[in-house]
């Protein structure tokens, strides 16, 4: 009782506590300063010639030569060609991917969505061009400012640039045995070039933009095609025009020489699709079905197939044999400005538009008008070019926006990747090059191709990408073989071949022997430099720009070749 009492004595006798005056603060005070990190605040490494050295950093690699040894040792264990592997949609299954020649009737294996690699110029311009080396190790790339960019294959890192044009290169493309270059540009010059970009000659051949050029399947000839409303025809080795042919309206904005016959499919801004003999300059055929300018043309590895595309959103596929319309595909929203065919599912055929869109379709699936893959936002602008590697596996763009991009085929258990340009990793010029200007990298003396009958010691594409041996004349596939389904017979009778037709190897250039022809060694006379600059405005590319720049050599041949007919 006491102790209760005393208790509620002390607690009605105790003061009241006075508020405190204590209030909170960290939250006002500045930040303290963190930790030093020394990655972030030690002064950048400086190399011998004053440039900031920059880090290591692994580089993303596309390497399909192990399954090409995969796949050679597959087809000697198990002689029957349809028992490959069996890829299941599980990460453990990318190690038994093989070639695109592995899964001949299953052309969606080679529908090449998944994003890469971006890389860029440091001078920021339009990509008009773009063709892979004969040997697949590496990409070539033609710009507005006229300048040849060759970027690694399979890393996908620069190389060397070269100032090769004064004016916006509009044509590149290879001779059939490897051992050749021609590019073409806006002032309607054309050049050669050795693989060793050895600038061997140079000559005006057209009074303006030249738009296209092809080799004809023995190599012997070439045609072009350009804004001055014609086609001509010429002779390789003496850089002699042996037909101009002037039967389009308008701007000749494409020319395709067929895969193994003498005959020329060309597309004009008058909407037109014209196909040629190109030793009589005769128009054996017109189609109408475009109503805008043609874009691009190309003909089907096959030679049956021939794919247009057109300003008027669609691509169309016509049969010569028949001289049918198969296919109108449409899909795009803006015009089509680019086409190509996988080199081994001649089934599959890729197509660039103005949205920066590429589509994939597939000619034998139940609805062959659908894409059978898209990729809306592939780029930013215009895709002017595509090119896929030799093998198949590779998919190159070249667009509006400035970049070169690459697309490789998806792996086992990631689906289709559409338009998945997440993380993009990205190279320019300055990330890695050679202070000397490197050659391609041909094996041996023999720039041609292996498997195509040359001495050569290059790549045998018979076995690693599918028989991709080069035709063997010039006019036609073979001596006496005049029939051109479609066409019926041609006009001419054929002419004895006497340049080395089915060799593998293109005729010499001008004024060089075979044998400097083959070691890179030779080189052109008295070499004029171009200089000067300027800027000008394409007409039909309306965000392109062209500047002058470093000069190039001009050789000049020496000596005189006969004709020679195949």
């Amino acid at each position: 009782m006491s102790a209760t009492t005393s208790a509620s004595d002390r607690l009605a006798t105790s003061r009241p506590t006075a508020p405190s005056t204590w209030r909170a603060q960290r939250h006002i005070s500045p930040l303290p300063r963190p930790p030093v990190d020394p990655d972030i605040d030690a002064p950048p490494k400086m190399g011998p010639d004053g440039r900031i050295i920059k880090k290591v950093r692994p580089r993303r690699t596309v390497d399909l030569w192990a399954g090409v040894g995969r796949w050679e040792m597959i087809k000697k264990v198990k002689p029957v060609g349809s028992r490959v592997p069996v890829l299941k949609p599980a990460a453990s299954y990318i190690i038994d991917m093989l070639p695109p020649k592995a899964y001949p009737d299953n052309a969606a294996t080679s529908i090449t969505t998944k994003f890469v690699h971006t890389s860029t110029n440091k001078v920021r311009c339009p990509v008009n061009c773009v063709v892979w080396t004969p040997e697949g190790r590496r990409i070539l790339t033609g710009s507005t400012s006229g300048e040849f960019t060759l970027w690694n294959g399979l890393t996908f890192n620069f190389e060397t640039i070269l100032q090769a044009h004064e004016t916006a290169i509009r044509a590149l493309t290879f001779s059939h045995s490897g051992a050749y270059l021609i590019s073409a540009d806006q002032s309607g010059v054309i050049k050669y070039y050795q693989p060793n970009m050895n600038n061997l000659v140079t000559w005006q051949a057209h009074r303006e933009a030249v738009r296209g050029v092809s080799f004809a399947p023995g190599d012997s000839r070439f045609a072009s095609c350009g804004d001055d409303a014609s086609v001509r025809v010429w002779a390789f080795e003496e850089m002699r025009e042996e037909r101009c042919i002037t039967g389009h309206g308008w701007d000749v904005k494409c020319i395709e020489w067929h895969p193994t016959r003498g005959l020329l499919v060309s597309g004009s801004k008058d909407n037109l699709v014209k196909f040629w003999d190109p030793r009589t300059g005769q128009n054996l055929s017109t189609l109408h079905q475009h109503k805008n300018t043609i874009q691009a043309i190309k003909w089907n590895p096959n030679g049956n197939l021939v794919a247009t595309a057109s300003r008027d959103q669609t691509v169309r596929v016509f049969d010569i044999r028949a001289m049918k319309e198969l296919h109108i595909l449409k899909g795009h929203k803006k015009e089509v400005c680019s086409l190509t065919w996988h080199p081994v599912h001649h089934d599959l055929l890729v197509s660039g538009g103005a949205e920066g869109s590429v589509y994939f379709w597939t000619l034998s699936a139940a609805t062959p008008s659908a894409p059978r893959a898209a990729m809306d936002q592939a780029h930013e602008s215009n895709v002017w070019a595509l090119a896929y590697h030799p093998l198949g596996h590779i998919l190159c763009t070249g667009s509006n926006d400035h970049t070169t991009r690459f697309w490789c085929r998806d792996r086992p258990g990631e689906g289709l990747s559409g338009t998945g340009t997440g993380g993009m990793e990205e190279s320019t010029e300055e990330d890695g090059g050679y202070d000397a200007l490197p050659g391609f990298g041909y094996s041996g003396a023999g720039a041609a191709v292996g498997s195509q009958g040359g001495d050569g010691g290059g790549m045998d594409w018979e076995t690693a990408a599918g028989g991709m041996r080069a035709p063997t004349a010039g006019w036609g596939s073979a001596q006496g073989d005049e029939f051109i389904p479609g066409f019926g017979r041609t006009t001419l009778p054929q002419q004895p071949v006497n340049d080395g037709a089915g060799s593998g190897r293109a005729p010499p250039p001008p004024g060089f022997g075979m044998e400097d022809a083959y070691d890179g060694r030779g080189g052109g006379g008295r070499g004029g430099q171009y200089g000067g600059g300027g800027y000008g405005q394409d007409r039909d590319r309306d965000y392109g720009h062209q500047r002058g720049g470093r000069g190039g050599g001009d050789g000049r041949r020496g000596g005189r070749g006969g004709r020679r007919w195949e």
